[in-house]
């Protein structure tokens, strides 16, 4: 009888047996205390728990599938929401509108949250984490707590698995429009420029004629209403003032050999790039949620309903993204500036072709409006903020994959605030060329929307 990978890794992920099985267990993730592991840097040994362990290892395998930013997201939210239902049923302590139910009385909650996520990594990474299930459970003794905890995440990863089966998240990882957006056809309908380039040994872009994900945008959102809840405002007119003003400001700021553009502007937008070969923006995000909640005094239930709103957060913040991308259809600067700018018909005289102006950061392969990373950092600033309850938290850090971009090596960026992080966050990527102001702003709007949504409706406490 022949066996698909698919199935085949489904019944890895759902086997309890705490013996590896060597040749077929996939590589294993980075402990925590190596280089490899994105914890290591920035979580205390002594706050070290279920959570973080199995967020690291998802955040590992975005970086070594070298996943694209609205795959990683969704790929995220998968298992860190499994793992909290699975929690959640057996504490009781949170609504949630996914119907999973009670699980059983004197079940252990971290042990089921264990199962759960790796059930629902495994299905999302396509990868069975059949070393890290056994390192795991063999932390914990035998005992019935045990056996009702692995029954019951067992139960709610193939649940949640089950939920989001039809989500339209299969037929969006191709990159072709089937029909699910149509194209603009007046002068800011996106198209990419060539020729292409690399910053060694980082990100790099081949050449290719479609956009990336056309159909992420229709992907079942978790915690909005539907994928085009939040619409942002019409683009400028290309003729328009507006329009000639952002096109002058990117043109002078963003370019490769900017004379206007500080240095520390430059480094903000190398620090925030979050390319392909890492952890992404998301992951980014997901880091800082670690770094700052880790102390706050949440116990393991609270904890595992933080993470879940955060990665669930990001996985919609993509979904905002893309929908919005897709529906507006907007040229790149790059594209504007380098060969567009005649069409625009702009009787403003800095609306001039500059056929060799390159953009400081590598333009990615999909269209502009509004900005992935400014709706990304709003979202999980805003979210981390309300589970905190303030917004006024100093902290720094330092890019979780140095290795893009050598310049970074030993910068640390420091931040009075986390709306203040979201802000350069979002602001980088018009010091890098690759996006106009309005992408960044309306951006800003619809991640802080999401956040504040999704906190006050997705899992209240229970009455």
């Amino acid at each position: 009888m022949n066996h698909s990978r698919r199935q085949f890794l489904s019944a890895a992920a759902a086997a309890v047996s705490t013996v590896p099985l060597i040749g077929c267990a996939g590589p294993r993730v980075a402990q925590f205390g190596t280089r490899s592991s994105y914890a290591t840097p920035i979580l205390a040994p002594e706050n070290r728990n279920t959570v973080f362990d199995w967020v690291d290892a998802a955040l590992q395998n975005v970086r070594d599938q070298r996943l694209p930013p609205p795959r990683a997201a969704y790929l995220c939210a998968l298992p860190m929401a499994a793992g909290f239902l699975a929690a959640n049923g057996i504490s009781r302590r949170y609504d949630e509108p996914f119907g999973i139910g009670a699980g059983p009385r004197g079940a252990d909650p971290e042990i089921a949250y264990g199962v759960a996520f790796a059930i629902a990594a495994a299905e999302a990474f396509q990868h069975p984490f059949l070393f890290e299930r056994s390192s795991f459970l063999n932390r914990f003794p035998a005992s019935e707590a045990k056996s009702l905890g692995v029954e019951w995440g067992r139960t709610v990863g193939h649940r949640v698995l089950k939920m989001r089966t039809d989500d339209g998240s299969e037929p969006s990882e191709v990159n072709y429009y089937l029909g699910r957006y149509p194209r603009r056809s007046d002068s800011l309908r996106w198209r990419p420029t060539g020729p292409f380039y690399a910053a060694r040994p980082g990100p790099a872009f081949a050449s290719f004629d479609r956009g990336l994900y056309p159909g992420h945008g229709r992907i079942k959102p978790w915690t909005m209403t539907r994928s085009s809840q939040f619409r942002v405002a019409d683009f400028h007119d290309p003729a328009s003032p507006e329009f000639a003003d952002e096109f002058d400001t990117i043109r002078r700021l963003g370019g490769a050999d900017s004379t206007i553009r500080s240095d520390e502007q430059s480094e903000i937008a190398l620090f925030w790039e979050d390319g392909p070969w890492g952890v992404t923006p998301s992951g980014h995000l997901i880091c800082i949620a670690i770094q700052l909640l880790q102390d706050r005094g949440l116990d393991f239930v609270d904890l595992a309903r933080a993470f879940a709103l955060v990665g669930m957060t990001q996985c919609d913040a993509s979904i905002c993204a893309w929908d919005n991308k897709y529906h507006f259809d907007i040229v790149r600067p790059e594209s504007a500036i380098r060969v567009r700018a005649a069409k625009f018909a702009n009787p403003d005289p800095r609306v001039a072709a500059q056929p060799n102006w390159r953009s400081y950061i590598p333009t990615p392969e999909f269209p502009a409006y509004p900005s992935g990373h400014s709706t990304f950092a709003a979202a999980g600033a805003e979210m981390i903020a309300r589970l905190l309850g303030r917004d006024d938290v100093s902290f720094s850090g330092q890019s979780p994959d140095g290795v893009l971009w050598p310049q970074l090596q030993g910068v640390t960026r420091h931040w009075n605030s986390l709306s203040q992080m979201a802000e350069e966050n979002g602001m980088s990527r018009l010091y890098g060329g690759v996006h106009w102001e309005l992408d960044h702003t309306e951006a800003m709007k619809c991640g802080r929307e999401i956040a504040r949504q999704a906190f006050r409706s997705t899992f209240p406490v229970r009455a």
